[in-house]
């Protein structure tokens, strides 16, 4: 790991860099790959102050923390560094591989209660049926605007095929319709 020490308002400290250095070294084994360290050491009073920008990859981690001891403001600094790490990489294991996971797990408990399955997914699934008749987008826009849904599924009478009109966030109308 490239680590820079920065020290502001503190006389630099050999002791001290060894010790940040020692600290961040750990880190390596649970990092993916090379990354970069700069830690800033100042005091303020009676506040000393250890602040560290993290860079690997696709992570960046700040942090800052302060106390009476350097040496206890740089501690407190590591074990919030490591939690971050740790929190970073679980939400990544959870991403890549948990879905995928849960998915394949979903299907096999369907699969497995036939009789139930049908039960499970009404249960889990608001059907709503709707009439719809050949309109205009001019038409369609007025009975969106008359109800009180943020959509509108109609088919155009101008294509002959199934089109949704949505209003955005920002006020403006947006309409899907299928290619071809």
């Amino acid at each position: 790991m490239q680590t820079t020490v920065t020290f502001k308002k503190i006389d630099s400290s050999s002791s001290l860099k060894s010790y940040v250095r020692k600290k961040l070294d750990k880190f390596d084994k649970m990092l993916d790959s090379p990354a970069e360290a700069h830690v800033v050491l100042s005091v303020e009073k009676i506040r000393h102050i250890a602040e560290i920008t993290l860079t690997c990859d696709r992570l960046k981690i700040h942090a800052k923390e302060n106390s009476e001891s350097m040496y206890s403001s740089i501690d407190a600094l590591m074990d919030k560094v490591r939690s971050q790490i740790k929190k970073n990489k679980e939400k990544v294991k959870r991403h890549m591989s948990g879905n995928k996971q849960s998915i394949k797990n979903g299907s096999a408990q369907l699969g497995s209660q036939q009789g139930s399955s049908d039960n499970l997914i009404t249960d889990q699934i608001i059907i709503e049926t709707i009439d719809y008749k050949p309109m205009d987008i001019e038409d369609a826009v007025i009975q969106l605007d008359s109800g009180r849904q943020s959509f509108f599924v109609f088919n155009n009478a101008r294509t002959q095929q199934l089109n949704v009109l949505y209003k955005h966030n920002n006020g403006k109308l947006g309409l899907i319709q299928p290619r071809g």
